[in-house]
């Protein structure tokens, strides 16, 4: 008894996954610029006009590519902030996502991505900033969000060897008393 055949729509949700995951490593190891519409079809092993169909231009795909949803904490004081903060380390000096890689990699070249960067960010910045005592617990949130994206930056893309060659519980116990000191009252 052969296989039953897929429905057009698993087919088509498939086809898309594999264009998408081909534009993910593409857009992460080369960034957005060197990254054609027809090296991601070559890598899905589709037409190119298919990716087009399914995405419209390559700013698109790129959209579709590199949206990350982030967890997002709330309802937590300042001290619990900073250690979940400190807890993402495992991830940002870990295996990032191919999406966020991308993001990454784009966002200082590429309006787009610059442009899709500020509202992850600026979305992450919101929810520590509920977080946070003062009227300036916005600035603070984003100070303690860039800190973070400087760390993942130094270790992912630029590799320091002062950032590989530490264990992530070192990092946190540097990071620790800095980003205490943003998310406390007394900055205010």
């Amino acid at each position: 008894m052969g296989e039953k055949p897929l429905p057009r729509a698993e087919r088509r949700r498939r086809t898309e996954g594999r264009i998408l995951g081909a534009a993910r490593d593409l857009f992460a190891e080369v960034g957005f610029e060197r990254t054609t519409i027809r090296a991601v079809a070559r890598a899905a092993e589709v037409d190119p006009a298919l990716v087009m169909q399914y995405f419209g231009n390559k700013q698109e795909l790129f959209q579709q590519a590199v949206r990350v949803t982030p967890a997002a904490p709330t309802g937590l004081d300042a001290e619990e902030v900073v250690e979940h903060l400190l807890g993402t380390l495992n991830v940002k000096m870990g295996e990032l996502p191919q999406g966020s890689l991308a993001m990454m990699r784009s966002m200082l070249t590429h309006p787009e991505a610059a442009a899709s960067a500020r509202r992850t960010l600026g979305e992450q910045i919101d929810r520590l900033a509920l977080s946070l005592p003062g009227e300036d617990a916005r600035l603070r949130a984003a100070l303690m969000t860039m800190i973070l994206v400087g760390v993942t930056v130094g270790h992912q893309l630029l590799e320091l060897d002062e950032l590989r060659g530490v264990s992530q519980e070192e990092i946190a116990r540097a990071l620790r008393p800095a980003l205490r000191a943003l998310g406390g009252p007394e900055v205010s």
